[in-house]
């Protein structure tokens, strides 16, 4: 762009100074022109910082010196696609195109041999250094009209590269702020993923770890009642001294079971946490956490062991066809149940009733009374049940627990025989 405005200005004064000889008084001004018109075409460099300025000053410049307008239709084009504004626009077509009316009139209003368009129209081989004078093939009012119509034509095409460039200037800042939005979208995602997985870590934690540690815990209160009982029978008989030693074997025993298995369960906490990548994998539902009447056996069993007393109602039925993710959930419900129970009732009786039919799904209901400290409590929920509830209503459930008038706790949980997918906001009402 600078050469080629650079070029024209120098054309352009070249012609209009042909008239005048070296010892004219004006053929200074017209030198001085052609020395001005090298730094004119370099004010188009500053076209990005500041395009309004350089186009008002382009539009000076032709009019002050006898220069082409091309210089002003280049910097038209600049400030067309960088600015946006309508008003802007509408100045600087009409500013560029009365400059390029004026440029272009100005030169075709010239004597024959000092105008470039009269070049167009003259015969050939005729003015200039032919030694000939210039013959015109047409009179002076088609080359005025022509050198309008050039004007005005060159202002459209001006504009319109002007236009195309803003155009193509906002689709790439609109395809950029795409494609921003789209990497935030990405890294939302993923953050959103790697929550998810914290949170199913943190659930898979509790929900093993709680339990294995409530158990140590109701055994460690066992043991300790046994010893304390043996320490005391001085005058019993030796059968009686064997019988609760035995106690105490099989207590120690249950303990270190379930502090073994707390310990693997802590470790593959710990490496679902170092190979995030295969924690969906060991979060899948399992033979150990499906609902079926080995693993509630173990469960019950185990809570048994432990000293609670647990009654229970259990009938399911067709059980393969049960969905697995529905199947791990409803574990987890009774394990967390359970649990709860040890920590906050841990000498009272638990019922249990669990009903799995496709006709009318799984239903899990669970209660134990609560001690006169528990009663008065206002958070006997705690995270567990929390978590499970939003579980549970994630797969399309239903969960409410709380206690009654009675001072009973309750849980209760229906969910349906196939994952239907509901996203839901946990319901954790407290029962009447």
């Amino acid at each position: 762009m600078v050469p080629i405005a650079i070029f024209m200005c120098l054309v352009q004064t070249s012609f209009a100074a042909a008239r005048y000889g070296s010892s004219d008084p004006q053929f200074l001004w017209f030198m001085f022109s052609t020395l001005a018109a090298i730094p004119s075409g370099l004010l188009l460099l500053a076209r990005d910082r500041h395009p309004e300025a350089v186009f008002w000053g382009s539009c000076a410049l032709v009019i002050a010196f006898p220069f082409d307008s091309m210089l002003a239709l280049m910097a038209m084009a600049s400030l067309l696609a960088r600015r946006s504004s309508r008003a802007v626009t509408v100045r600087a077509i009409a500013a560029g195109g009365a400059i390029a009316l004026i440029a272009q009139l100005r030169d075709a209003l010239n004597p024959p041999d000092a105008s470039l368009w009269h070049v167009f129209f003259a015969k050939p081989h005729t003015g200039g250094n032919t030694g000939t004078p210039i013959v015109m093939l047409v009179g002076e009012t088609p080359i005025i009209i022509t050198a309008a119509i050039a004007a005005l034509t060159s202002t459209a095409i001006a504009a319109l590269v002007g236009l195309h460039l803003r155009s193509k200037a906002i689709a790439a800042s609109a395809e950029a702020k795409a494609d921003a939005a789209a990497s935030q979208a990405h890294t939302l995602q993923a953050d959103l993923n790697n929550q998810q997985l914290a949170d199913a870590i943190a659930a898979e934690a509790h929900d093993t770890l709680a339990h294995s540690l409530s158990l140590l815990a109701l055994n460690a209160s066992a043991l300790q009642a046994e010893s304390d009982k043996l320490c005391t029978m001085t005058q019993s008989s030796e059968d009686a001294v064997r019988t609760h030693a035995d106690s105490i074997a099989q207590q120690a025993q249950q303990i270190r079971r379930q502090a073994a298995g707390a310990l693997d369960e802590a470790h593959t906490i710990i490496d679902m946490l170092r190979h995030p990548d295969q924690a969906y994998i060991q979060l899948a539902p399992s033979d150990d956490t499906a609902l079926t009447r080995e693993s509630l056996n173990e469960l019950i069993t185990d809570a048994r062991q432990a000293g609670m007393r647990v009654d229970t109602w259990i009938d399911i039925q067709q059980l393969s066809e049960l969905d697995d993710a529905l199947g791990k959930i409803a574990y987890r419900t009774i394990q967390e149940g359970l649990t709860n129970a040890r920590r906050h009732a841990p000498d009272a009786p638990v019922a249990l009733q669990v009903d799995a039919l496709p006709s009318s799904g799984v239903h899990i209901h669970i209660s134990n009374p609560l001690t006169a400290d528990e009663r008065t409590r206002p958070d006997r929920a705690g995270s567990g049940l929390t978590g499970i509830a939003a579980r549970i209503h994630s797969a399309g459930g239903t969960c409410a627990y709380g206690a009654d008038e009675r001072g009973v706790f309750h849980i209760d949980v229906r969910l349906p025989w196939i994952r239907n997918g509901a996203e839901q906001q946990p319901n954790v009402a407290g029962l009447a």
